[in-house]
């Protein structure tokens, strides 16, 4: 379900009529399309499997273990193309697509036994596997799939992208024609900051609905090779935006969400979409200081691996089910991710019973295997050898191909399916792009509001200055890996719509490399009764390849903002449009900025979003999810050291809110609002006993006699605690309260296992003006009061434990059974 604020908004969405948007002359128009043209390096798979053809118990159909080592990662082709999309590059037939495979029109179809679909996915699996040639076997584990006319299979690209919507980054998608665009929702950073899983999961049904449609219009895939659920560990890392931030409970909790969103509930193991969860594992250096992800060794500790970095990919296949990840380029402890037995073999099929398929990040591979046409010209020749067998083919094969049966591409005809009624009309239409702006409303974070300067009023407020190099911007607002927004509303555009505005940029772009027009800006704040800047990055100071330098704003950009803040008549509202955290210490300390606000990338409608919250309409409720450093922290932090936790030793100060404990601009969940909530504990337990999955005598002094016990020794279903929390609005506008839950565990001895606390729930709740709502909150021992050791092992320490509960503190007591 979603929540009350979401679905009250969404179900009003018929009322709505498509986005007009409206340029700086106020004409309005509808922008659909744009032309693109971009050199992509086309993505091929490392497919790593096993010799053993043995089922996984957590897999429906194809899940493959075995005991051997790791024999071969089937890498090939590296193409580099150019790609140009326009409104009108693309054709597409009326009649929309022909059967991939099965097409009930070609008699000799019938005769397959994979064309059957009332025979189980495996069999079906295996008996076309059985007829393929090895040739026609080695052209089928690329992603752009040839087809084979002689069995009535067409080809077929792999590689789409959905992060935030249908992106055409990847050559499997393509606008034009009855799909000139769709919808953009914000960047992940943005929607991350809503803390609403509920949300999440719409979006994510929203967007394999468009999905689907533009594959039934012969316009794009169905395999999405989306979300990215790293963490943003670092705050210069490029592509922190495309990430839900630095926690791994959010991360995790968003992966999941979105992951079912996009796949759909499908009875019998059926699949909407294909996800894919990325970059597993460690990936969050793009190019820094000369050191770039191709050949960059991260060096994780266990404990790291197990309470970080693997956790959203761990909640990815264990809660989304999702039905693919893909490995990282850069390596891990030595080893290239994608070429690491204990990483894909252990981990993610065995450990997690993956139901699905692993696909490599292009050029990922080092050591002696790389990404480029060698293997794909010589596979045959090495299969003669031995060095890989035709068997590891197959089984390559065998989870490509469940995956395609479980999306239903050989089925038949698609317009029978289950989602076949869906088509042009299902893309951009007026409820969809709702949900787009209501996403980027709950995303906004209000940062500052000094004196309560916001909400502005319209009534006392007639005229403002909109001011800087992100004031009228719209591909700017969504971000990368996106596709053509169905339109777009600007800020300045926004804005307009509540009052009259005198438009000036201030800077030319983001770089901001001149003054030249700052005193026209001056000017405009002097004569105008409110100023609103606009002011932050783009793709051209942070993005895939491009880590930052600073948190700083670029160039003259703090110069612009405290001339105009000096210079103005009235309230100076500041609004960051940015993925990675700023360093606004300046604004923060300028008593002539009354507010700031940060947008993140808000997407086809943020300027609509942000002048709702600017004027009221939308009361925020958006919570930061990643720490706002000050820049001076970046001395201290080279981008190459993984370690979460502090050392003592070194200087080295930690990341992230759970391990770093110097100054910061905003906290991690920072969020204010314009009304007061107040919370009560109203049930709340004082202590839990633990009792052992397995006779006392049996486990060793080490496990628990000291201070914590294995999970696994736990009998962890009797240690679930319900909580009931009272939350009160005390202000005059109904508002979302966004509930975070914080564990402390004890502090005893030498606990560098643990963090200070970590974030282990949160909920969002809609509240009224003067009422109150009661939050039912579920604290599970072993998962939500446990902590990784030195040795990546979970443990339950015992103790008092404390819970921060908004802005209680409550104490719990941990003990062992007698």
């Amino acid at each position: 379900m979603i929540d009350v604020e979401t679905q009250s908004r969404y179900e009003k969405a018929s009322k709505f009529k498509p986005f007009k948007i409206r340029n700086s002359h106020h004409h309005d128009h509808t922008i659909y399309t744009q032309q693109h043209t971009k050199t992509h390096l086309i993505h091929h798979f490392s497919l790593t499997h096993h010799s053993n053809m043995a089922s996984s118990p957590s897999c429906s159909n194809y899940c493959y273990n075995g005991n051997k080592s790791l024999l071969a990662s089937v890498i090939v082709s590296v193409i580099v193309v150019t790609i140009t999309i326009s409104s009108g590059g693309v054709a597409i037939a009326e009649g929309g697509r022909v059967p991939f495979a099965c097409d009930p029109k070609n008699g000799l179809t019938k005769t397959f036994r994979f064309c059957w679909t009332h025979v189980p996915i495996h069999v079906r699996v295996q008996d076309l596997i059985g007829r393929l040639t090895l040739a026609e076997k080695i052209r089928l584990v690329v992603n752009n799939a040839i087809a084979v006319p002689r069995l009535g299979i067409q080809g077929y690209e792999w590689w789409s992208e959905a992060l935030h919507g249908v992106s055409n980054v990847g050559p499997g998608t393509k606008f034009g024609g009855p799909f000139p665009g769709a919808t953009s929702f914000p960047q992940v950073i943005t929607t991350a900051a809503s803390f609403n899983q509920s949300l999440w999961l719409e979006i994510g049904r929203v967007v394999s609905d468009e999905a689907r449609a533009m594959y039934n219009g012969g316009a794009a895939g169905l395999t999405f090779w989306s979300p990215n659920v790293n963490i943003f560990r670092d705050p210069r890392w490029g592509r922190g935006q495309e990430t839900p931030g630095e926690d791994p409970t959010l991360a995790a909790k968003y992966a999941a969400s979105y992951v079912q969103g996009l796949q759909g509930n499908g009875a019998g193991d059926r699949l909407k979409v294909a996800a894919c969860c990325k970059h597993y594992t460690a990936y969050d250096l793009d190019n820094w200081n000369g050191i770039d992800r191709f050949h960059f060794n991260a060096k994780v500790s266990k404990q790291d691996l197990a309470d970080t970095y693997d956790v959203p990919f761990k909640a990815c296949v264990l809660e989304g089910k999702v039905a693919s990840v893909m490995c990282s380029y850069n390596q891990v402890n030595g080893k290239p991710t994608c070429a690491d037995p204990e990483l894909l073999r252990s981990t993610i099929r065995g450990q997690w019973g993956l139901n699905g398929y692993i696909v490599s990040d292009c050029d990922s591979v080092g050591l002696d295997l790389d990404c480029g046409p060698f293997l794909a010209i010589h596979t045959d020749a090495a299969i003669r050898q031995g060095l890989i067998s035709e068997n590891d083919l197959n089984l390559a094969l065998a989870n490509l191909i469940t995956v395609q049966m479980r999306l239903g591409m050989f089925d038949g005809e698609p317009s029978a399916q289950q989602y076949g009624n869906l088509g042009p009309r299902d893309v951009c239409t007026p409820a969809h792009q709702e949900l787009a702006l209501e996403a980027a409303r709950q995303g906004i974070v209000l940062l500052e509001n000094k004196g309560n300067a916001l909400p502005l009023s319209p009534t006392r407020v007639r005229t403002v200055a909109v001011i800087g190099p992100n004031s009228d911007v719209t591909v700017t607002m969504i971000g990368n890996y996106a596709g053509v927004a169905c339109g777009y509303t600007s800020p300045l555009q926004g804005i307009s719509r509540y009052v009259k505005t005198v438009h000036q940029e201030g800077c030319r772009d983001v770089a901001c490399g001149g003054n030249q027009l700052f005193g026209a800006a001056e000017i405009a704040s002097r004569r105008t009764d409110a100023t609103i800047l606009v002011m932050g990055l783009d793709q051209s100071i942070e993005a895939e390849t491009r880590d930052r330098v600073g948190l700083l704003l670029p160039g003259l950009q703090q110069e612009l903002v405290s001339r105009v803040a000096r210079a103005a008549r009235g309230p100076v509202v500041l609004v960051i449009m940015s993925g990675g955290p700023v360093d606004v210490s300046f604004a923060k300390n300028d008593p002539k900025i009354t507010a700031i606000l940060w947008a993140g990338y808000p997407g086809q409608a943020g300027g609509t979003a942000i002048a709702d919250v600017i004027f009221g309409r939308t009361n925020p409720g958006g919570r930061l999810p990643m720490t706002w450093y000050p820049q001076s922290y970046l001395s201290k932090v080279p981008m190459t050291i993984m370690d979460m936790r502090p050392n003592p030793s070194t200087g080295y100060p930690g990341r992230t809110y759970r391990f770093y404990k110097g100054p910061v601009v905003y906290p991690f969940g920072h969020g204010l609002s314009y009304s007061r909530f107040s919370q009560t504990l109203v049930l709340a337990p004082k202590q839990v006993s633990v009792s052992f999955s397995t006779p006392l005598k049996a486990q060793t002094n080490s496990t628990w006699a000291s201070s914590s016990i294995k999970v696994s020794h736990a009998n962890c279903d009797a240690l679930h605690m319900g909580f009931h929390v009272d939350v009160k609005n005390e202000g005059s506008m109904d508002g979302t309260h966004t509930l975070l839950i914080f564990s402390k565990p004890p502090i005893k001895g030498n606990n560098n296992w643990s963090e200070d606390k970590k974030l282990v729930s949160f909920h969002k709740v809609l509240v009224p003006a003067g009422s109150k709502q009661r939050v039912s909150v579920g604290v599970h021992v072993c998962k939500h009061l446990s902590v990784v050791d030195e040795f990546g092992v979970r443990r339950i320490p015992m103790g008092d434990h404390e819970l921060h509960i908004g802005d209680l503190k409550h104490s719990i007591s941990v003990q062992t059974q007698d």
